[in-house]
């Protein structure tokens, strides 16, 4: 009597879900609304042809307006004046040299000491630090000697 129940259920179910495969076709294909047809027909072109310069006519850039020049130096400084581009002497050291840092100020990593009488470019500057003005300095002569001095002991000299 089991076998024959759990039989019915079978063949129910499979009845039910034949059923339901046949609603979902009939709605995609019969009662689901299609979506209007492309429309396919050819589109029209304006199409305006102009006369191209003659050899005697002469085809002129638009106007360009130019911008002032970017000055690529700085003013000149006056005599004795610290600015970039200047010279200057490693001065009033007392023989015990200038030492030259890594970054402007006091608690910088020492990279070298310059002596008196030592002649560098001023490079950057100036910047303010522990009390004291900042310049980095470059030797022209040894891109090893680079760093930052204090303004106290240096002196503006003209062109080496």
């Amino acid at each position: 009597m089991k076998n024959i129940l759990n039989a019915k259920v079978l063949i129910l179910m499979f009845l039910f879900s034949g059923f339901l495969l046949c609603i979902s076709l009939a709605y995609i294909f019969v009662i689901r609304p299609s979506a209007p047809p492309p429309d396919l027909t050819p589109a029209s072109a304006d199409l305006a042809i102009t006369a191209g310069p003659t050899s005697t006519q002469r085809i002129l850039p638009p106007t360009l307006t130019p911008f002032p020049p970017t000055p690529t130096t700085s003013p000149t400084p006056a005599p004795g004046e610290f600015a970039i581009g200047v010279y200057v002497q490693i001065s009033n050291t007392g023989d015990e040299g200038l030492n030259i840092r890594s970054e402007a100020g006091l608690n910088t990593k020492v990279l070298f000491s310059g002596r008196d009488s030592e002649v560098f470019l001023i490079a950057a500057g100036p910047v303010q630090a522990g009390g004291y003005t900042w310049w980095r300095l470059t030797a022209s002569y040894d891109a090893t000697r680079a760093g930052w001095a204090a303004q106290n002991f240096l002196a503006v000299i003209s062109s080496p």
